[in-house]
């Protein structure tokens, strides 16, 4: 075994692990894609299945909340409507009449069966976000109401800072809000939101506007560990190349004019 073919064992040791990771991560990326598909498919079907009760307080330690998303289910209860929350929103393409910068009405709803739920009761457009100023009587009142189970949501690096101290939230952060509102413990690791027949009579807050959207860019992801795979192995590739044609070991071979 020459020297130039033993100066390449180690370099391509490396390389080939390095490429084992990266396809290995790209495979993943495939298999999350397959996933996120799924999910979504079955997402979309969610809304139109029977309307169950929600479950009860003993079961959300080890609900999962992914699988039960979007899931109709039936609250019996009564809102704390003087502990509704902001969350700031622009709602475009709506279902209702209102659309635009505006806000989501989340108010804790507290269960006859013990525990608190965050229920979104809908849309209001700025200039139009308290209860006065969408002409709205509330009430204490017992009451039935069935909406779409949702996640908690995230916050990314863009996402405003909350100011709770002029009621305006930026997430549907359970946390955050039930803390604000220094809400009585338990609350529900998911929030409810409420369908179109919920909408009261003066058209605010507008239900029915779930927002289903998921973020799927596992193929482009697949992709890129894919490509970084070849292009590593592209260099690798040249390199072994050159070093075997003996063209970086006699710089008189490359010189000008092709001889010493």
């Amino acid at each position: 075994m020459t020297s130039r073919v033993r100066g390449l064992i180690l370099p391509a040791i490396f390389v080939l692990a390095a490429i084992a990771i990266l396809v290995s991560l790209g495979n993943w990326q495939l298999d999350r894609l397959a996933w996120k598909e799924a999910l979504i498919a079955s997402a979309t079907e969610r809304p139109a299945g029977p309307v169950e009760d929600l479950p009860p307080l003993s079961r959300w330690p080890s609900l999962d909340v992914g699988e039960n998303a979007y899931r109709p289910f039936r609250l019996s209860g009564r809102f704390l409507h003087e502990q509704e929350a902001l969350v700031f929103t622009s709602l475009t393409d709506p279902n209702g009449s209102f659309g635009g910068p505006g806000y989501w009405v989340v108010t804790p709803f507290q269960l006859s069966a013990g525990g608190v739920v965050l229920v979104n009761r809908g849309f209001v457009p700025q200039g139009r976000h308290l209860p006065a100023d969408r002409s709205e009587t509330l009430g204490s009142d017992p009451v039935v109401v069935t909406g779409l189970l949702r996640p908690d949501d995230s916050r990314s690096f863009f996402t405003p800072a909350d100011r709770p101290d002029q009621n305006i939230f930026y997430a549907r952060k359970i946390e955050a809000i039930a803390a604000a509102k220094n809400l009585p413990e338990p609350v529900a690791p998911f929030t409810i939101d409420l369908l179109a027949d919920a909408t009261p009579p003066g058209g605010l807050p507008q239900a029915g506007e779930t927002r289903m959207v998921f973020t799927n860019n596992h193929l482009g992801y697949a992709l890129t560990w894919y490509g970084l795979a070849g292009a590593l192995l592209a260099v690798f590739l040249s390199f072994a190349w050159t070093r075997l044609s003996g063209r970086s070991d006699d710089p008189r071979l490359t010189a000008p004019g092709g001889a010493p």
